[in-house]
């Protein structure tokens, strides 16, 4: 039985009895009558939708939840409720797209292109709320919209009064705004079918209508992610991550004498902030190559640091692209071109692509080398954030949601200690020499504990470790990657005040190794200042004991994904045994885990 409200409830007896009173009794008994189907849902719903709100996308708060959204509306022409209704969110899966928005900070523009099969939708992790006590995350959508009166009321007849007139108004402008939403989508969806539609037949004898050449369309996979590279907030945090775009732009300006007249193929270039980097260096001409629509952007950057002498931007895949008359190769190619767990999104084929097309013998690749890392990571509080608190939600037993979380590897930074064993190397790839072919692979590992007490293990961690050499060959087997922490010097060397040239640190009196390569470096590891690369971490199914000298043998299975070529499968077999144990090792273990 629904629990009822109304004013009468909790009228002073002794009231009614007061002549005075009456009138008010009477005022209170009308209100009865109006609310007479108020429910308790009505009132809680009324309740959370009064409370204060912060806007999805600044950090404003409002005293209600429509006075937030209304602004997120206006300010930003982003509509919750049309968004909800056009991608026809499930609770859960809106309940993601908002801790989504609140955690990682979209622009309104790439929230309103999201088109429903995006990854965070199935992800766990988005249930969590990202913001404590988050109205927005317990009310559902019909609780912050107009009411179907005031909808019909901007349907018919002339406004009674000011307030009924900005009501019809607002009723009209999100119409409006569905309309044109519903409009853009349903023209990209028709465009796209007739294109496919119309293609088809031509495409079996790889000829046009006009009888030209006809490309194979863009697979899903390489259409969405280039049109994720278009955004402005995926190009600020590369470029804030300091340990990243530091390293690059310490490697490029510390090495004239490989810049100074070279011409550079900046392969992925974004904002082109590597191909400014190398014309600063003395490069003669660098061709900075983008698919996406950032290209349009880099080439306005590039005249507004008056560079466009040196630099030329070539909007277009690297498999397709020619360059420029007169140059058919290039001394130097740089590329940023790494993802989570070193080989996530693929890029590196492309990479290799331009490397087998356009670098002249004898050229460099930046970076050099790039190696993968692997250890135990002990991981309880991970474990516990992501897994666990699923076991006791207010008392009820919700753990069913934590169980596909051991199918996926999760990306987030984990803690020093929490690293229990000395990393190996799983694949070291040497990019003048690296096949494509060889990006699939599987490399045995013997991972040793370093615990001091015994423990248990919840996960294994991956990382990578990145190396440019002014040769362009490998590094020395004793070579031992940079570490960088907060307040490292290296920024201070690479923008150095005044505008004054770099000036490298003093070698030490005993002088450079004779043969030794020039080396630069850094980490996404545990021991360095976080990076955008985070670390990548593979949860076990059961955890395993270990104490020191515990042996984890077995070995790591990467290829990419036959679903998505830039996600990556992956496969990690392994035995536990304790270092006394004379015998074979114990039963070998099978996980299975996408990156993606």
């Amino acid at each position: 039985m629904a629990l009822r409200l109304s004013a009468t409830h909790i009228l002073d007896p002794e009231e009614d009895s007061d002549p005075e009173n009456r009138e008010e009794h009477s005022d209170a008994s009308s209100s009865e009558e109006e609310d007479e189907d108020l429910t308790w849902d009505d009132w809680v719903s009324d309740s959370l939708s009064k409370r204060p709100c912060k806007s999805l996308f600044e950090n404003k708060t409002f005293d209600t939840v429509p006075e937030a959204l209304a602004y997120d509306e206006n300010a930003h022409g982003f509509s919750l409720e049309i968004i909800t209704t056009r991608l026809r969110l499930d609770l859960y899966k809106r309940i993601r797209l908002i801790n989504w928005i609140r955690k990682e900070h979209p622009s309104p523009s790439a929230v309103a292109n999201l088109d429903g099969s995006e990854s965070f939708f199935a992800a766990d992790e988005y249930l969590k709320p990202s913001l404590e006590d988050d109205p927005l995350l317990q009310i559902e959508p019909d609780d912050w919209s107009d009411s179907d009166e005031e909808v019909e009321q901007a349907k018919v007849g002339e406004p009674k009064d000011l307030a009924a007139a900005q009501r019809q108004i607002k009723a009209l402008q999100r119409n409006l705004q569905q309309a044109k939403q519903d409009l853009a989508y349903y023209r990209q969806f028709v465009g796209e079918r007739l294109n496919l539609a119309g293609l088809a037949d031509e495409l079996q004898k790889g000829e046009g209508p006009s009888g030209s050449k006809v490309a194979a369309p863009q697979r899903d996979d390489d259409s969405h992610y280039f049109q994720s590279y278009a955004e402005n907030d995926i190009h600020s945090v590369m470029i804030n991550d300091k340990v990243r775009t530091a390293s690059y732009a310490k490697y490029i300006l510390s090495n004239p004498e490989v810049f100074r007249d070279a011409v550079v193929l900046d392969v992925g270039c974004g904002t082109g902030i590597l191909s400014l980097f190398a014309a600063k260096a003395g490069a003669k001409r660098v061709f900075a190559i983008d698919a996406s629509d950032i290209a349009e952007k880099a080439e306005t950057i590039i005249k507004a640091n008056e560079l466009e002498n040196v630099i030329t931007v070539i909007r277009g895949k690297v498999e397709d692209i020619e360059l420029p008359e007169g140059y058919d190769k290039v001394d130097i190619i740089v590329s940023e071109w790494m993802g989570y767990a070193l080989l996530y999104e693929s890029m590196l084929d492309s990479v290799l692509h331009a490397r087998n097309r356009f670098l002249k013998e004898g050229g460099i690749m930046a970076p050099s080398q790039t190696q993968m890392m692997f250890a135990l990571c002990e991981g309880s509080e991970l474990f516990k954030e992501r897994i666990g608190f699923w076991n006791d939600v207010y008392g009820f037993d919700l753990s069913a949601m934590g169980t596909h979380v051991y199918d996926d590897a999760v990306v987030d930074v984990v803690g020093p200690p929490t690293v229990v064993s000395r990393p190996v190397v799983v694949k070291d790839l040497l990019l003048r020499e690296i096949t494509h072919k060889q990006l699939d692979f599987s490399s045995p590992f013997k991972l040793i504990s370093t615990a001091e007490r015994r423990i248990k293990v919840h996960s294994f961690v991956l990382y990578f470790d990145t190396f440019f050499t002014n040769t362009g060959g490998p590094i020395l087997d004793d070579t031992s990657v940079h570490i960088i922490q907060a307040g490292d010097p290296m920024l201070a060397e690479v923008w150095p005040l005044g505008g004054r040239p770099y000036q490298a640190r003093r070698m030490s009196s005993a002088g450079p190794l004779t043969g030794r390569p020039k080396v630069t470096s850094f980490s996404t590891g545990p021991t360095s200042m976080p990076t955008h690369w985070k670390q990548t971490v593979f949860f076990l199914r059961e955890p395993i004991t270990v104490s020191d000298g515990t042996i984890v043998e077995g070995t790591f299975k990467c290829k990419k994904s036959e679903d998505n070529s830039r996600e990556l499968d992956v496969e990690i077999h392994f035995s536990v045994r304790e270092p006394e144990a004379e015998v074979a090792p114990g039963e070998v273990v099978v996980q299975l885990y996408k990156v993606r």
